[in-house]
């Protein structure tokens, strides 16, 4: 084996094990119920599916996200803190943008005992941050011979924690192929409440539950990462509201440009598969879907005797519907056990 394949052999178990440890994070609740899902689309990257080191690592982002939404979006959102009734004989012209900056701290644990010839892992994600939202509304209604107009400006911000989402993982390897199975959840304990335009927390619980592959080339230095979920919702008992099932796809290609530096692309699609539900549901089903894409880059160094990752990442969003779009920036750092070093010759004399 070529000191350059080795090399990059590496790099692949150190990306394996600290750039992309799982971030399942909530994105800050725009509109509480319809539009935003429990699973942050965008936390599987490059490398998704290699096995990483044994033992502890540790993962900190900074994330950044600034989103606009009209139309339903703003709408619903009017409707939940109770300033519009759907049912009136009226139109809501409505607009709403919000910002977040968030910071989360995923410290993950990797077996060195195989399951059922997997690597397996567990860990958890915190989340601390602040987030503000302005929501600006006129709702006209006609009562002849008279016409009625109201104006709305809302602001609002919060600061605090949000939920927590624990996540373990099952990682296989045979050659350049990698396949990995993963199942997460949200525990609802962030900052919460349902008369507020935005949170942190979403206000109910969640499981999902998916898997991935990953390709790479240690020849080449080529890969490529695609992990797809479903999310099952559990009702907000606070608003009487069960979102629909979701299904996420996270993808990243990247390319080895030195033996430290990648470059490359990130995206995702999101799509909601079922109707929303429950008495507070009283837009209906309320399916929303988002796509996005956007570019990456990212360094790999030693930390005494530790292994460290720098990543960023941005996508911008499009094709939204009764979601919030806009585009958000992810900066990881990461630091695991390093990857055990070349094998040396020897000189054997008798």
């Amino acid at each position: 084996m070529t000191r350059s394949r080795l090399a990059r052999m590496r790099l692949s178990q150190v990306l394996g094990s600290t750039l992309l440890i799982s971030v399942a994070v909530a994105t800050p609740a725009l509109v509480d119920e319809g539009g935003v899902s429990a699973w942050l689309p965008g936390t599987f990257g490059s490398m998704s599916a290699v096995p990483g080191m044994p033992g502890w690592s540790l993962a900190t982002v900074y994330y950044h996200t600034s989103v606009n939404a009209s139309g339903n979006v703003a709408a619903s959102r009017e409707v939940e803190i109770g300033r519009f009734n759907p049912t009136a004989t009226a139109s809501l012209a409505a607009t709403i943008n919000a910002n977040g900056d968030l910071f989360f701290l995923a410290p993950t644990y990797t077996f060195a005992t195989p399951i059922f010839g997997a690597q397996a892992s567990i860990g958890f994600t915190s989340v601390v941050g602040r987030a503000n939202a302005g929501l600006n509304g006129t709702l006209t209604a006609t009562l002849p011979p008279f016409t009625l107009i109201r104006s709305d400006s809302i602001n609002d911000s919060v600061s605090g924690v949000g939920d927590l989402y624990p996540m373990a993982t099952l990682k296989w390897n045979q050659g350049v192929n990698n396949w990995m199975v993963y199942v997460s959840g949200d525990a609802p304990v962030g900052s919460y409440e349902r008369t507020r335009i935005i949170n942190l927390g979403i206000g109910h619980g969640s499981i999902d539950s998916g898997g991935g592959y990953t390709y790479f080339n240690p020849k080449t230095g080529t890969e490529f990462s695609a992990v797809a979920g479903l999310t099952y919702n559990f009702r907000n008992t606070a608003t009487d509201y069960q979102n629909g099932i979701d299904f996420h796809l996270d993808w990243a290609a990247s390319q080895f440009v030195s033996k430290q530096v990648f470059i490359g692309a990130v995206g995702y699609v999101y799509n909601q598969l079922t109707g929303d539900t429950g008495s507070g549901a009283k837009l209906g089903p309320f399916r929303s879907r988002v796509e996005s894409i956007g570019p990456q880059i990212g360094y790999v160094f030693p930390i005494g005797n530790l292994q460290g990752v720098l990543n960023a990442k941005g996508y911008w969003e499009f094709d939204a519907e009764n979601r919030a779009k806009g585009w958000n920036t992810w900066l990881t750092f990461a630091i695991s056990n390093p990857p055990p070093p070349p094998p040396t010759s020897r000189l054997v004399t008798k």
